[in-house]
This record gives structure tokens, C-alpha cells and sequence, in this order.
């Protein structure tokens, strides 16, 4: 079927200021005239009908390119399906299944059993599918009619609630378990004590005492710090804008932490001069605190915890804590932040440790837009850093 040729002025029109553009925007004069000619070359060039026989009506095929470019641009994936085969399918849809799916036989394009049964089925049917596109992938997918000719199949991506649900359940069950232990303990010695009456004598019973006081501290301390992470989980997206002396907080922190553990066990290493950050102090001192505890826990007790706080190039600060101990295995080293993660829980229960303090520091971290490093040496030793934005010129 041929006919006149329509010059398309309006587009060339577009093309050349789009290639003044580019030259005002600094792009080089050939490429400018390249892409115009382009530009230009593919108003001549006819686009090929697929699947569109002559019988199909003008109006039809117009409607199907209009269906085409509205959902293009739309940020959920979408699959556009005339009868069983694929249409069309936007960018998201080709992101996450491939451009290979257009043209497509829909059942080839959808692959898996579940998701067929959305071809016969009817408007609004939604059926949610584990792994549909690899992995730990979770998808939910529905029919959406248009026509008696035409439907599309909406892709909801569920992955990240299906991560943080199996993490929230993770949680409660990690942390029934750290309660439930120490819990256990403490029942067990009091019906004990309760049970044998007179008849157990003062050594023992003085043990007994010992052991509950021992586990309810440590029921106590899980609880405190459980409330902790949930307050700085609660304030991770306001960002701190108090003006506080970070040398000084680090300063004090070490000095209520020797003043428990000796005034040999930390040794303060400052400037001098006043090193500003935007912070929350209270949250900031546990930090602090927290990482002092884990060098002063881990490591050798013969040497002494180092603590300095110091001003970095470009503007940074940089609070740094090192023991020297047996350090830590590389393997471990990506999973130190995570709830309840040790890498040895026979050694860090009886320290009293809790397993979440780096899980409390990193939330911290994250709230102060700083960024903690962890180096760590088998029999050497662990320098935990955290470097922070500086406020003044004195960190320059």
C-alpha cells in the first residue's frame, strides 16, 4: 500500500534545536550533528507493524502504539497482552524479565505454572509468586482488563517486605531465645533454693544467689539494650543537628569507662582542640561506649584500649578504638552489625555481652550519616573507626 510522502517538519524542526542544545549544554559539534541526523533520518524511516495484519482497523493499531507509550514511563511493570501474546512490556517489565518477552507466546514470557492461570482468569485476580524471578525473589502479579482484546499483568515486587517480615520474625525468635536462656536460669535455680528448704547449706545457696543476680543482670542489660535499638531505629531518619566537641564525649566516655576497668585499661589519645560534629550526645556517647566495652571485652587484658579522636582531610573526623586481642576471622567481619551475631556466643555470654551493641552502633552510624569500618587481624588485634562530616574549619 504506498502513498504520498508527509515531510515530517515539525519533527525535524525538533531535532535541530535539540542539537543547539546539546551545543550550548557543551556537547562537540559532530555529535550534535549526528544525533540530529539521526534524529532527523528516523522520521523517514517506517516503524514495523508486528502482528498487525491489514485486516486490523487504523484505529486499533493507533490505540495499540497510544497503550504503548502510556505505560512506558510508569515505574510498576506492566505487560501489555492481546489475546496470549505479549504486546508490549515497559522499561520496568523488560528490567526485570528481559526484553525478549515482547512478541512473545504470553505462557513462554510468564514461564511459570501459577502465572499462567492468569490468561484464563478473571480482571483483578492476583496470585503471588515465590522465586519468579530467581532466588529469594517474591512477586505479586495481577490482571488488569482493558478490552475484550487486550489485558495487562501488573508486577508487584514483594521481595524487600517478604526480607523485612522474615526479619522482624527472625528477631522476636533470636530474642525470645537470649530472654528465654537467662530466664530458664533463673527458675531453675529459685525452685531449687525453694525446694530444698533448710537443707541446702550457705555455700550453696550463697552460688545459687550468685548465679539468678548474675542472669537477671543479664536479662536486665538485654532489655536495656533492646529498648535502645528500638529508640534509635524509631530516629534513623532525623538526621542530628546539635553542634557538640566530639574529642571532649570521647573523652568523658573513656574516662567513666577506666574509672570501671582501671585507669590502665584506656588510653585517650586527643588533639587538643576542639574537633565539632552535628550529633545526638546521648546517642553518640553510646557508641562510644559500646565500642570501649567490645575492645575492652575481646581483647587482650593486659593491654590497654586506644582511643583517639582526630581531624581528617576533607573536612572529616574520625573516632577510632583499638584492642589488641586475638582479633577477628575475615569470614565474621560482614556480619558484626547484625542482631544477636557472635562470633563466639559461649565466650561473649559469659562477658555479659548481649549481641546487639554493634547492631545499636551501626543504627547510630547510620542515623549521624557516618560511615564505621571495621579492620580486624587474627592474634593482632581490631580497630573499629567511625568518620564523621566535620562542622568547622578546625577539622580541615
Amino acid at each position: 500500500m504506498t502513498g504520498k510522502t508527509t515531510i515530517p517538519w515539525p519533527g525535524m524542526a525538533i531535532a535541530l534545536i535539540a542539537a543547539l542544545a546539546m551545543l550550548f549544554a557543551g556537547a562537540g559539534f559532530w555529535l550534535s550533528v549526528v544525533v540530529a541526523a539521526i534524529w532527523i533520518g528516523s522520521l523517514f524511516v517506517r516503524r514495523p507493524q508486528i502482528d498487525q495484519p491489514e485486516t486490523v482497523a487504523p484505529g486499533l493499531i493507533a490505540k495499540r502504539d497510544i497503550m504503548r507509550d502510556v505505560i512506558e514511563p510508569l515505574g510498576t511493570p506492566l505487560l501489555l497482552i492481546e489475546r496470549d501474546r505479549v504486546l508490549a512490556a515497559n522499561f520496568a517489565a523488560r528490567a526485570a524479565l528481559g526484553a525478549h518477552v515482547i512478541g512473545q507466546d504470553a505462557r513462554i514470557a510468564l514461564r511459570h505454572p501459577e502465572a499462567m492461570q492468569l490468561l484464563d482468569a478473571e480482571d483483578g485476580t492476583s496470585v503471588t509468586i515465590p522465586g519468579f524471578t530467581g532466588g529469594r525473589s517474591l512477586w505479586q502479579l495481577t490482571r488488569r482488563h482493558i478490552d475484550d482484546r487486550r489485558w495487562l499483568i501488573e508486577f508487584q515486587d514483594r521481595t524487600a517486605e517478604s526480607d523485612i517480615s522474615r526479619a522482624h520474625t527472625d528477631f522476636v525468635a533470636n530474642a525470645s531465645h537470649e530472654l528465654r536462656t537467662p530466664l530458664a536460669a533463673v527458675i531453675g535455680y529459685v525452685e531449687t533454693l525453694a525446694d530444698a528448704g533448710d537443707t541446702i547449706d550457705g555455700e550453696t545457696t550463697a552460688r545459687f544467689h550468685h548465679t539468678v543476680l548474675r542472669e537477671a543482670r543479664r536479662m536486665q542489660a538485654l532489655v536495656a539494650d533492646l529498648l535502645s535499638l528500638s529508640r534509635v531505629e524509631a530516629e534513623k531518619h532525623d538526621v542530628p543537628k546539635d553542634e557538640l566537641d566530639l574529642g571532649k564525649l570521647a573523652e568523658r566516655v573513656a574516662g567513666e569507662a577506666a574509672s570501671i576497668a582501671g585507669k590502665d585499661r584506656i588510653k585517650v589519645t586527643s588533639s587538643g582542640q576542639p574537633i565539632l560534629i552535628a550529633g545526638d550526645s546521648s546517642q553518640l556517647e553510646q557508641l562510644v561506649r559500646n565500642l570501649i566495652d567490645n575492645a575492652l571485652k575481646y581483647g587482650d587484658s593486659a593491654e590497654p584500649v586506644q582511643v583517639s579522636v582526630s581531624a581528617e582531610a576533607k573536612n572529616k573526623v574520625v573516632l577510632r578504638v583499638k584492642d589488641r586481642g586475638a582479633g577477628i576471622a575475615p569470614e565474621h567481619l560482614p556480619h558484626l552489625t547484625r542482631r544477636f551475631y557472635r562470633t563466639d556466643p559461649g565466650r561473649s555470654r559469659a562477658a555479659g555481652g548481649t549481641g546487639l551493641g554493634l547492631a545499636i552502633v551501626k543504627h547510630i552510624v547510620e542515623r549521624h550519616r557516618a560511615i564505621l569500618d571495621v579492620a580486624s587481624t587474627v592474634g593482632e588485634g581490631t580497630e573499629m573507626s567511625v568518620t564523621f562530616n566535620a562542622l568547622s574549619t578546625d577539622a580541615e
